[in-house]
């Protein structure tokens, strides 16, 4: 396998785990509304699309409402709770020898940025796309091709987009790129569903690649 011309990454799930304020702004926005709320284990299945596609099927009309108290509950504590992947951080450091780097998230773009800044690690993006930031949001080719124009490298075969969930995969393939799976996509159908090019058990399997791209 040659050396990648660009490394995208998607964020939650592959590179951090910030599923406690997600979960505390779901189950806010849920109690305001009498909805039943969710476990860890269903928001790691259910959540997937950016926020403007997810919340009206789920609030109807008054979604609105319920995207603003999601918002203020996890603009309350995210920082607090939010901690790398295994791995992610070795990952980060092998894939930067190697080719530039951007994220493309589905999380809202300020917070985006935000986290990424509090993990010390902005300086190692040439951008961080969130939801919001692009035409149009994963699955969609908008956000991968925006970050690919900021960072200078044309969509090929040869830019990789690692992610962990089936939407992702399909963003890749949108885009022209290379679909990375990290971890098997067990919360979101599997292999079969997910599909990838290439796909690795978490951070440090992929760092290990990395590495040996970097001595051919």
């Amino acid at each position: 396998m040659n050396r990648p011309a660009a490394i995208l990454w998607d964020w939650d799930n592959t590179l951090v785990d910030g599923w406690a304020a997600i979960q505390a702004g779901l189950n806010a926005a849920f109690r305001a509304f009498d909805l039943p709320e969710w476990d860890r284990t269903t928001v790691l299945h259910r959540v997937r699309k950016s926020l403007p596609e997810s919340f009206p099927p789920m609030f109807g009309a008054e979604w609105e409402r319920a995207r603003d108290i999601f918002y203020a509950t996890v603009r309350s504590c995210h920082l607090e709770v939010l901690s790398p992947m295994p791995g992610a951080a070795a990952a980060i450091a092998a894939a930067g020898a190697l080719a530039p780097q951007a994220v493309v998230s589905n999380k809202q773009g300020a917070l985006l940025r935000a986290e990424a800044a509090h993990l010390g690690w902005d300086a190692r993006f040439g951008a961080l796309v969130g939801a919001g930031d692009a035409s149009a949001d994963k699955p969609a080719a908008a956000p991968l091709l925006l970050a690919l124009d900021r960072l200078g490298v044309p969509p090929s075969a040869q830019v990789w987009y690692v992610g962990d969930t089936v939407l992702d995969m399909q963003a890749a393939r949108a885009a022209g790129c290379r679909a990375v799976l990290l971890g098997d996509a067990s919360h979101d159908g599997g292999m079969a569903a997910a599909t990838p090019d290439i796909a690795f058990s978490d951070g440090h399997a992929l760092e290990a690649h990395l590495l040996s791209l970097a001595k051919r």
